[in-house]
């Protein structure tokens, strides 16, 4: 039996970053009033807190799929 391509679809890990909360306070703050309103300046601070103290993420590539194709010429 001859497999023509092998790929398998990793699974996504929740996409939201640590900052969401505060996007979301600041986006609701811009859409009520106007964007240049001094009246989201504390959710501009909190969201740039928030950026500042987060972590770093570093993204770890999943290599089976670049296995498989190269393996699966001999399949």
């Amino acid at each position: 039996m001859k497999i023509k391509k092998l790929v398998i679809r990793s699974r996504k890990p929740d996409q939201r970053g640590p900052c969401t909360p505060e996007m979301a306070a600041l986006l609701t703050c811009w859409a009520t009033s106007s964007v240049d309103s001094s009246s989201c300046a504390q959710t501009v601070q909190a969201l740039t807190e928030c950026m500042r103290k987060a972590p770093k993420s570093s993204r770890h590539t999943n290599t089976i799929n670049y296995h498989l194709a190269r393996l699966g010429k001999f399949l």
